[in-house]
């Protein structure tokens, strides 16, 4: 149970800090941090989060991490589905957190976005169904390439959070303008709840195309990096 309310915390982390810098700070009048800082902080709340209850849980934070460790033989299949639902609510709690916040400034709508995910006319950059499924498959393999390399018996001990980290950021980086970066179905279920609408309608994409990319990730790794564990 410590390791499902790990999870839990974390992803709430993952979610405020994230989410919440998109939509309190990203456009902020003349001092607003943008992609550059939104994609930051996405990457400092999984660095922070990773010391902090790592050697809880192993800091998931994210479904989409927790089946590919699975498929890397690394995450015991039979709890794949409490950690999932503890990163959900997580998520959930940490959006009407970010709710509460924001709206209480005048003109506050979550038709604005509300840091969802989406594709075609909900893209941030307008770009196609097609291009944000790739997006997805491909960030989110490449991040659980990054994290089972970055844990492996080999890999130097207590830095793993540092490329994990920087790898989100980077990854939200290249995708942002693409689908408002997801790689977390967690992340995209929590906002899209208060959203609704199209936010619910196209949530599907953000649980299938991040799940199959983490089994890709985790396929590859392991064909790669065989000695490694």
């Amino acid at each position: 149970m410590k390791s499902y309310g790990a999870e839990f915390v974390g992803t709430f982390w993952l979610v405020l800090g994230g989410c919440g810098s998109a939509v309190l700070a990203a456009a902020f009048p003349e001092v607003g941090i943008g992609f550059l800082g939104v994609a930051l902080a996405f990457g400092l709340t999984v660095l922070t989060m990773a010391y902090a209850i790592g050697p809880i849980s192993g800091c998931h934070l994210n479904p989409a991490v927790t089946v590919g460790l699975a498929a890397g033989g690394r995450f015991p299949a039979g709890n794949v589905l409490p950690y999932v639902v503890a990163q959900v609510l997580g998520a959930i709690v940490a959006a009407s957190v970010l709710y509460a916040i924001a709206s209480g400034k005048a003109g506050f709508d979550v038709a604005g976005g509300f840091a969802a995910n989406g594709y075609g006319e909900h893209s941030p950059g307008g770009y196609a169904l097609r291009s944000a499924a790739v997006s997805e498959v491909v960030m989110t393999a490449m991040f659980v390439f990054v994290i089972l390399g970055a844990t492996a018996k080999g890999a130097p001990a207590g830095f793993a959070p540092i490329p994990i980290g920087l790898t989100l950021t980077l990854i939200h980086l290249i995708s942002i303008p693409v689908t408002n970066t997801s790689v977390n179905p967690a992340r995209s279920t929590g906002v899209a709840v208060f959203v609704g609408g199209w936010a619910i309608a196209q949530l599907w994409l953000f649980w299938v195309a991040p799940l199959f990319g983490a089994v890709a990730g985790a396929i590859v790794y392991r064909a790669v990096a065989a000695d490694a564990d």
